[in-house]
């Protein structure tokens, strides 16, 4: 029996050892890949064709991806301003904010999510919708690995190119295409004020018929935008280090 039970043992750690190095270079090479090569499809993609499905409705998925370079900075200030303002700075979690949220929750006030922009990348590249701590514990490895092999302009490259904007719309070229007739690289302030706010929940809220709820955190997003001067730095410690660098000479 004992002999038994160390054969099944070693089987089963022959096995957790074996698996354990193929999820580590599975991982670890796709995150190495999507540095260069644009995302496919997401997870959330295929569920979200499912539910349509389910639901009675056309499956309809419109998505086009483009490069860093035709997203219009607005837009990028703009989802910044609206979901993750320490992310020009942070390695990915914005330690201030999640304890922020959870002194809020232990309050008794509204619970809410606090999430950088790195998370929710991580989470809509390689991971499925939920908030259970087995998801979030990977969610937390793959927001180490694109924040150790991928530049801040990448992340936010890739973030607006798959993040959900309306039921099957996905990515900022899409969902200007649809909502506003034009090019991600051509949206006004006032337009990517818009599309960041509905990001929270963007199959309840609606670019398109926008209410005066979301007409007022479009108004606050500007706001914080016009405070951040308009333009959204990626490396600010970098632009201090040279002023520093002047200064001394």
């Amino acid at each position: 029996m004992k002999e038994k039970l160390k054969k099944v043992g070693g089987w089963c750690w022959r096995f957790f050892k074996k698996a354990t190095l193929w999820f580590l270079g599975l991982s670890i090479g796709s995150v190495i890949l999507f540095r260069w090569v644009p995302i496919p499809a997401t997870p959330l993609m295929f569920l979200r064709c499912i539910e349509q499905k389910f639901d009675g409705k056309e499956m309809h998925l419109e998505k086009d991806w483009v490069p860093f370079e035709e997203i219009s900075p607005n837009l990028q200030l703009a989802v910044v301003c609206t979901e993750d303002q320490h992310f020009p700075t942070h390695n990915g979690f914005d330690f201030e904010a999640i304890q922020t949220a959870l002194d809020d929750c232990e309050e008794g006030g509204r619970c809410r999510g606090a999430s950088t922009i790195s998370q929710q990348t991580a989470k809509n590249v390689f991971l499925w919708p939920g908030g259970s701590w087995f998801r979030k514990g990977f969610e937390v490895y793959f927001t180490f690995l694109i924040e150790l092999f991928w530049s801040k302009e990448r992340i936010m490259e890739v973030y607006l190119n798959v993040i959900e904007f309306g039921d099957g719309v996905y990515g900022a070229e899409a969902a200007a295409q649809k909502y506003f007739h034009k090019s991600a690289k051509d949206l006004s302030r006032e337009e990517a004020a818009l599309m960041a706010v509905v990001l929270p929940n963007p199959l309840k809220r609606s670019i398109g018929r926008p209410t005066k709820y979301l007409i007022g955190r479009r108004d606050w997003c500007l706001q914080q935008m016009r405070l951040w001067g308009w333009t959204l730095n990626y490396h600010p410690e970098e632009k201090k280090e040279k002023k520093t660098k002047k200064r001394s000479k």
